[in-house]
Parts: structure tokens; sequence; C-alpha cells
């Protein structure tokens, strides 16, 4: 695991709330010349702590809004019915986010639909055909209350 400085700390925290603040204002407010600014980034880059970066987008604007998590049990927790769950999770794309989990049930999705009846198709031709499930729980979200993209540094 990579060190991280106050130095690296403020440049990510920035970044984090604003990705495509221009380098030179990045190094203004973290205290640092542009050039040192930018090796730091660089290097933040290249040892994977920026993953990347992206445009958040509004999901009622793309005709997303209803977030729907579903639970997923799996008929057997063996090692090759887990990586044909997630292998077919991944290529489906619907699916926005795909955790595996302790507790009751082994995968805790999320996905986006613009209605009911979307949801029903994505249950009845994506989800319930990803090899091994047994169960699917399904919860719609009424109201995001909080939805952070940044981690606390």
């Amino acid at each position: 695991m990579t060190e991280l400085d106050r130095f690296d700390r403020s440049i990510l925290s920035l970044l984090q709330g604003n990705a495509r603040m221009a380098n030179t204002e990045l190094a203004e407010r973290v205290g640092l010349s542009p050039s040192a600014c930018l090796r730091r980034v660089q290097r933040l880059e290249k040892v994977g702590i920026i993953a990347g970066y992206v445009a958040l987008l509004d999901p009622q604007s793309v005709g997303r809004a209803n977030t729907v998590f579903i639970e997923v049990t799996l008929q057997s927790q063996g090692e090759d019915a887990l990586a044909a769950f997630e292998h077919a999770a991944v290529a489906c794309p619907d699916i926005l986010e795909c955790q595996l989990v302790t507790g009751d049930f082994d995968y805790l999705l999320r996905v986006a639909v613009p209605s009911t009846q979307e949801y029903e198709r994505v249950q009845k031709r994506e989800l319930s055909r990803l090899p091994h499930v047994q169960r699917l729980k399904s919860q719609f979200a009424l109201r995001t209350v909080l939805k952070r993209t940044d981690y606390p540094l």
C-alpha cells in the first residue's frame, strides 16, 4: 500500500470533488508548484489510487430514476458457482453494482430502471437467468437520502 502524505490526501480530496479541476488551480490550493502537483497526480494514477475519472449522471435525466437493490441467493456457494455467477453478472448491462456479501444471501446487486415494468423485464429476462440463482429478493428505493462518491481522507 502506498503511503499518502498530507499533499496526496489534499489532492485526492479536491479531485474527488472536482476531477476536472485544472492542475494550476489544484497546485495552488494544495500548496505545491504545478509541476510537483502534476507529478503527484500522475504517481497516484500509476499506482492505482486514482482508478479513473468519470462523469456522474443524474439518473432521472437519463431515464433511470428507480433504483432497485436485489439480494441474490445462489443454489451453491462453491467456487465454480460463484465464478459463473460473477462472470455472467459482469456481462449484464443493467447491473450497476454487484457485491459479494456475508449474511443471509450471497450477492447484493444495484440496478437502475425507468419503471417497475422495466424492472420486471430485467428480472425475468436477465437476473433470473443468471447461473446458479436460487432466489431473488428485490427492494425499490423510495428516495435517496445520501449518496456519496468521495471517500473520507
